[in-house]
């Protein structure tokens, strides 16, 4: 099947990472492991060509049409076992583990999904390693600190489980086609499993109104005296936002309101 007979399809997300400088950087920073990698919307397969030089891939396609593609262009190494193509939405393959072995998501990933799939791969017990091209707001959400303004949820899920960072800034015109946003390249070393669902509820509940006090915001779902007490605590005043707690206070909040 002939590349230019493929267009980018707007349902899927697809823009077609083709910058070779950035493509080399991704491989570059993969850690020296034995492990499998997951490769999410492989596309064109140009990252894919990189991956199986170094790696077993399993590469995860919704698309039939780039699925086709794929299976022509990488005939040899899905013959060897080096590349294993699963056609279909990667959610429905997805259950609490991707792949029954301990693996790295690397991928450039489709934007409409990329949030949900980076909670799900921090959730996998089996995911070890993230290197994922995202939206660049998305990736600086997730690796932000405390006291700036992108610091939310997504930022203390991540980092209570992650060592997070930004491995590069991607211009629009590194893609075909360019999408309408910058794009970053988000590294994320696994640390820790996942904390609990009623941490993360917690979380949901303390960023829920952003400019408000983190007081006001916590109690909505416990008593106000309790909030106060624990925030007092820990030294924060009463008048402290939610993106002004750290991590590891977060934690110390959730086990003491609970």
């Amino acid at each position: 099947m002939n590349n230019t007979r493929i267009v980018a399809k707007k349902q899927f997300g697809q823009n077609f990472l083709k910058d070779q400088s950035v493509l080399r950087k991704i491989i570059e920073a993969m850690p020296d492991s034995d492990r499998r990698v997951a490769e999410i919307g492989p596309g064109l397969g140009d990252l894919t060509k990189f991956l199986v030089d170094v790696k077993s891939v399993d590469a995860f396609e919704v698309d039939t049409d780039l699925c086709k593609h794929l299976n022509e262009v990488f005939t040899d190494e899905i013959t060897t076992g080096r590349l294993t193509l699963h056609c279909g939405d990667v959610l429905e393959h997805w259950k609490s583990e991707l792949l029954d072995v301990p693996y790295e998501l690397v991928a450039n990933l489709p934007y409409y999904i990329a949030t949900n799939i980076i909670l799900k791969a921090l959730a996998d017990p089996k995911c070890e390693f993230l290197l994922v091209m995202v939206q660049r707001e998305v990736a600086e959400k997730f690796s932000a600190s405390p006291g700036e303004k992108n610091f939310g949820a997504l930022s203390v899920i991540a980092q209570s489980v992650a060592e997070v960072s930004i491995l590069v800034h991607v211009p629009p015109e590194a893609f075909a086609p360019p999408p309408k946003v910058d794009s970053a390249v988000l590294l994320m070393k696994k640390t820790a499993n996942r904390a609990s669902d009623a941490f993360e509820q917690m979380l949901k509940t303390a960023f829920a109104q952003p400019r408000k006090t983190l007081l006001k915001n916590l109690s909505a779902r416990y008593g106000k005296e309790e909030v106060q007490a624990a925030l007092s605590s820990r030294g924060y005043p009463s008048t402290v936002r939610p993106h002004q707690i750290s991590t590891a206070d977060y934690h110390q909040l959730y086990t003491q309101l609970h």
